[in-house]
């Protein structure tokens, strides 16, 4: 299966709400890219319950494979486009969270105040939640105008598949009294526990943009250390983006991607960027000292139709050149991505 071919599917699966694995087998440290294959494949849970790249040798395949576990893509819903709003959107979509903002008022529910988000929606709550259809990889933040709002965004929430994140902000004492009221109306008293109020690690924010890194700090929390029976932690530095982006490409580039660190490394496995030939790069490995290392390689292996594999190796004086604390070695995947892949 052809590079674009396999994540192609993996996206569809991927963008459906769907874990997925891209399984890449290649035979020795270089060789053509006829001998390297790609094949997409469920994806193997850890014994913690996480999701997380492989690399090894594989009797089976007789082949070096790498196993990389592709997660849908994290939604932020930011739930009223007030004050706070603005930079908790701006921070997280910086942080690669999908973000959508809900307000029921146009000149808080608009394009030009949320520039970063991936949808703005005006509507109201209750509206909005209903058409939002809630999963599993999504963190939802409650931080409307008022008590009534929350209520009404917590009714329509609780009609929905759990979130793998639900925050509410409001003082203890009002925030108690609306639990109270909401669990005699009958909502799960079990999952009302659940929700993280006060919203955010307790870092003596003031501003808004002080809390809006509050909150954001408890969502990465949340997204990397609680994982949870319909939502696996995926360890792997893959950027969905990156390969997304890929797919668009209508010209030969190198692919360079991270199968395997140890030590201290700036990125871990997974990790990808992709090669112009006239050197432009989308996406990262680390910068500094290990995209240097391997930008000359990645350039030379474009339209030659075969791959390499390189040990970039960190420690000692390389890594003091450029003033970096990394002390590890990267194993990274060179190949030629030659324009006929993109051919229908």
């Amino acid at each position: 299966m052809s590079i674009r071919d396999s994540y192609y599917f993996a996206l569809l699966e991927v963008h459906n709400g769907r874990p997925i694995s891209v399984k890449t087998c290649f035979k020795g440290q270089q060789g053509d890219l006829t001998t390297l294959s790609r094949t997409v494949c469920r994806c193997q849970k850890q014994p913690d319950g996480s999701l997380r790249p492989e690399y090894g040798f594989d009797d089976e395949e007789n082949a070096n494979c790498f196993i990389d576990p592709l997660t849908p893509r994290e939604r932020l819903i930011i739930l009223g486009g007030g004050h706070i709003a603005q930079p908790l959107c701006e921070f997280a979509a910086k942080c690669d969270f999908s973000v959508t903002v809900v307000d029921d008022r146009m000149e808080f529910a608009n394009e030009a105040r949320f520039p970063l988000a991936r949808e703005v929606i005006c509507d109201s709550f209750e509206s909005a939640i209903a058409k939002l259809r809630i999963t599993a990889y999504d963190f939802v933040v409650v931080i409307t105008r008022g008590h009534r709002f929350d209520a009404d965004c917590l009714r329509s929430l609780f009609q929905q598949r759990e979130p793998a994140y639900l925050g509410m902000i409001g003082s203890r004492r009002r925030v108690r009294g609306l639990l109270e009221m909401l669990k005699e109306e009958g909502l799960e008293e079990e999952r009302l526990g659940r929700i993280c109020t006060p919203i955010g690690l307790p870092i003596g924010a003031v501003s808004p943009a002080e809390i809006a890194i509050s909150i954001l700090s408890q969502v990465i929390e949340y997204k990397r250390l609680h994982g949870g029976a319909n939502r696996a932690i995926n360890t792997s530095d893959l950027d969905l983006a990156v390969v997304e982006s890929l797919m668009q490409v209508q010209e030969p580039v190198a692919l360079v991607t991270v199968i395997e660190t140890k030590g201290s490394t700036p990125r871990g496995m997974g990790a990808m960027m992709y090669v112009y030939p006239d050197g432009r790069i989308v996406g990262s490995i680390g910068g500094g000292c290990s995209e240097a290392a391997i930008l000359r390689d990645a350039l030379d292996i474009i339209g030659t139709g075969t791959y390499r594999v390189i040990d970039i190796d960190m420690t000692g004086d390389v890594a003091e050149s450029e003033g970096m604390v990394c002390g590890g070695i990267m194993k990274v995947l060179v190949e030629d991505i030659p324009l006929d892949v993109y051919d229908d």
